[in-house]
């Protein structure tokens, strides 16, 4: 897909501001100058993490796109998030992986730390000095958060971490660690049985393997995370001892499922412009293959998705800054966004014929990279559940309206002197 600069479509108007837009024309501008380029070698180069863009983007302070000013951040909000996330992915789905992953332990905290706790690491963040990752998924486990084994054990002042985390988002570049792991061993129900610890990369004990290159995302650093007896002090717990089950599943829900949400759509709109473009290109029968009724049949189906797509996932995020109750909203964004990018990929593919196993066209990438936006915060399964949750009017943790406390971010320390 090239590199175009093009302006928000008119559906998206009742949720974007003038701010919004010119966000949405920086993000165009900054993909079509260095997410293009980096995005063929970055295929090029499967093995090797992308660092480049991650800097360039840092020194934008896009990873504190939703972190208040008053620590350095843009105070934009989750629809700005959106834009950033979604504009990138059309061109290159790693470079837009590399900002969601860090946006999510920033979601983590902005919510649960402490004022302090903010002031120590979220400044470093906007100014682009430290990216993180959050550290849930387990060798065993997989995200089966019940099942974490990893352990951190109260010694003296500090905490002595030990256990191994995997797919991790940005293992490879996060000077810190949003770590989860169990602080209770015996009979402790999973909701207070784990806890949130900020571990920096530099810590004795902690290792990180080599990269390896994943199916898609080449780029994209996804790696391992091992804790060999990691001491940390008490201040580096995030949130109350025992709340690392919330820590998780709430920063999962608010942050990770519109990342998601935002990376399918930009890989779907590039999925349904190479098609366009190779369909109108391609001659037959005295016209174009875009002439034919069958083909405009399957590509219709592929733009009214793509069109559902798009309203869903502004829509979940626009709530989300309002302050309004949308878990279900921000779950079936996520869950049907994936599915219907995954059916257009696939009708891409059968469009292309053998042009599409081309190893060398951009369409083989775009078919890798939406693999990987599956699993992470939840497969379609988690999804279906926790929407049939809503269905059965089942009382369900709103993150969403617990935690919409953004405004409050902003404001000078509450605590009194």
């Amino acid at each position: 897909m090239s590199a175009t600069l093009t302006p928000p479509p008119p559906a998206l108007r009742p949720y974007l501001t003038a701010r919004h837009e010119l966000l949405w024309q920086e993000a165009d501008a900054f993909a079509a100058e260095h997410a293009a380029p980096r995005a063929v070698r970055m295929e090029a180069a499967p093995g090797r993490v992308e660092r480049k863009v991650a800097a360039l983007m840092a020194a934008r302070r896009w990873f504190a796109v939703t972190v208040p000013a008053a620590f350095g951040g843009l105070s934009a909000g989750h629809v700005a998030k959106t834009i950033l996330i979604h504009r990138l992915a059309r061109i290159s789905a790693a470079a837009a992986a590399i900002l969601q992953a860090t946006l999510i332990p920033v979601g983590a905290l902005l919510h649960f730390a402490t004022y302090e706790q903010k002031g120590r690491w979220l400044p470093r963040v906007a100014d682009g000095s430290l990216l993180l990752s959050i550290a849930v998924t387990e060798p065993t486990a997989g995200g089966h958060i019940g099942g974490i084994e990893t352990t951190a054990e109260r010694v003296g002042n500090e905490w002595v971490i030990t256990g191994s985390k995997i797919h991790i988002g940005n293992s490879h570049l996060a000077g810190a660690h949003l770590v989860i792991a169990r602080t209770a061993v015996t009979c402790v129900s999973t909701s207070q049985a784990l806890t949130a610890f900020m571990v920096e990369a530099d810590r004795p004990g902690l290792s990180i393997p080599d990269h390896q290159a994943g199916l898609g995302l080449h780029g994209f650093s996804a790696g391992r995370l091992d804790l060999d007896h990691v001491r940390v002090p008490e201040d580096n717990v995030v949130g109350e001892i025992g709340q690392g089950l919330a820590v998780a599943q709430s920063s999962s829900i608010l942050y990770g499922r519109p990342n998601l949400t935002a990376v399918s759509l930009g890989i779907h709109e590039a999925v349904l412009a190479t098609t366009t473009a190779r369909l109108k290109a391609r001659s037959r029968y005295r016209g174009a293959l875009s002439d034919l009724p069958v083909v405009r049949d399957r590509v219709g189906d592929m733009e009214a998705r793509l069109r559902a797509a798009r309203i869903l996932a502004y829509q979940s995020v626009h709530l989300l800054d309002q302050g309004l109750p949308c878990d279900p909203e921000l779950i079936n964004a996520k869950y049907l966004g994936h599915q219907w990018a995954m059916q257009s990929v696939q009708d891409a593919m059968e469009l292309h014929g053998a042009q599409a196993l081309d190893g060398e066209y951009v369409l083989q990438r775009l078919w890798r990279d939406i693999q990987h936006t599956y699993p992470p915060a939840g497969t379609g399964e988690v999804q279906r559940i926790r929407l049939a949750d809503a269905a059965f009017d089942e009382d369900l943790i709103q993150w969403s309206e617990r935690l919409a406390a953004e405004a409050a971010w902003a404001r000078p320390d509450p605590t009194p002197a």
